[in-house]
């Protein structure tokens, strides 16, 4: 034995991957909300452009409620992955 886990099948090795990215995505955007529901109401926030090192002020509610969308389909598509998976097994 070399101590190397099993080798998965692709489709299974690319689904746990994806599994992985989610996770590690939820536990940031849940960072991002909590952080920004600790802010005073007066505080600036900024956001960043996507794919630059560009910031722009933002309105702090309204990047509290994004962040809390992004984290709800998030954790929308985890579930679905989860279940998905139940189903596979069940067959």
């Amino acid at each position: 034995m070399s101590g190397r886990p099993p080798r998965l099948e692709d489709g299974e090795s690319a689904a746990l991957r994806h599994k992985e990215e989610l996770s590690r995505r939820i536990k940031e955007q849940k960072v991002v909300v909590d952080e920004l529901s600790n802010l005073k109401k007066n505080r600036k926030v900024y956001k960043q452009q996507p794919n630059s090192n560009i910031f722009f002020l933002a309105d702090r509610t309204e990047m509290l409620s994004q962040s809390k969308n992004t984290l709800d389909e998030l954790k929308k598509a985890h579930q679905e992955l989860e279940n998905s998976e139940k189903a596979k097994i069940k067959k």
